[in-house]
């Protein structure tokens, strides 16, 4: 009986020290992912940090560019990758006409459910982004004012004010969650221009503008990315485009990406819009949003960024 006792106690503790051991395996396992995505987080912040810098230089040659490309640095056991963009380059939800609108409802992606056609599918919601922006109750051809928020059921109105936020966008009567998402990274509420600056906009803006050729938007933006690499000046875009200059001086806002990814693979991605000062404040950016995305389904790190890579710094060559 004390054999059997003994063996009995002895199973026991083992089961109790093989329990306690994977418990403490889990907690370490937690504990190395906070501390992992803390890190993670803090790299991608101080990417953000990194191209205020960088766009204050005085260098027009060191200086980063806000069209799209990406610049990478390379610490000892992560990397960052930065991506900006000048709000200037993007579709204004406010002072777009309908035609800029339209063209943008055009390329967007429409549900492989739906039995609308595409066109008429365009048409809605460019009338209702207009119906909501504008101050009066007069619906647009194909828009929605208040009645038509009240027959689907909805339980607010149009605004009939500018857009706040691109967020507010959601809310417009006909935009479903795939839209939203393809449209988001293309529309602004802070460039205030009726056309965009092409030479700052992204390919996938050119895309959507009216009247320009394909032929021309990937010759403009492989021209672009060699200037870049190659510390030259950015080539103009090509004459009779008709739109409007990037904008320069104070008060421009920049939508910046910084992406960090440790060597171990943990992640973290920092989203935020910055204002430049004009002089009224002690600080040289604003931040008019910052988002911290620690998983999103768009990556700097995939094979497609990549090929926007201009530059590539090892971590102490920013540190002089």
């Amino acid at each position: 009986m004390a054999l059997v006792i003994v063996l009995w106690v002895l199973s026991l503790l083992t089961i109790m020290a093989g329990s306690f051991a994977l418990s403490m395996r889990r907690e370490a396992s937690i504990v190395a992912g906070v501390k992992n995505n803390a890190q993670a987080i803090a790299i991608a912040e101080s990417g953000i940090a990194i191209a205020e810098m960088m766009l204050l230089n005085t260098d027009p040659a060191k200086r980063w560019r806000a069209d799209g490309n990406i610049y990478q640095i390379d610490a000892e056991d992560s990397r960052v990758r930065i991506r900006i963009l000048s709000e200037s380059g993007k579709i204004d939800l406010n002072a777009a006409d309908e035609k800029a609108l339209e063209a943008l409802m055009m390329h967007a992606p429409i549900n492989e459910n739906s039995k609308e056609d595409p066109l008429e599918h365009a048409a809605k919601l460019t009338g209702a982004i207009l119906d909501w922006r504008d101050a009066d109750d007069l619906i647009h051809i194909n828009g929605a004012e208040k009645k038509e928020y009240q027959d689907a059921g909805l339980k607010y109105q149009p605004r009939n004010r500018p857009f706040q936020t691109v967020e507010e966008l959601q809310m417009v009567m006909g935009m479903d969650e795939p839209t939203f998402k393809w449209i988001e990274p293309l529309v602004t509420v802070y460039s205030g221009q009726q056309k965009s600056a092409l030479q700052t906009a992204s390919k996938e803006v050119l895309q959507v503008v009216p009247g320009l050729d394909q032929g021309v938007i990937n010759d403009y933006v492989a021209a672009r990315l060699e200037s870049a690499r190659n510390g030259l000046p950015p080539p103009p875009f090509p004459i009779g485009s008709g739109q409007a200059p990037a904008a320069v001086g104070g008060g421009e806002v920049f939508s910046i990406d910084s992406e960090a990814m440790l060597d171990e693979g943990s992640k973290a991605l920092i989203s935020a819009v910055l204002k430049t000062s004009d002089g009224t404040l002690p600080i040289p950016f604003q931040a008019l949003k910052w988002q911290r995305n620690t998983v999103s389904n768009v990556s700097l790190f995939t094979d497609a960024m990549s090929e926007l890579l201009v530059k590539q710094y090892a971590e102490p060559e920013l540190n002089n």
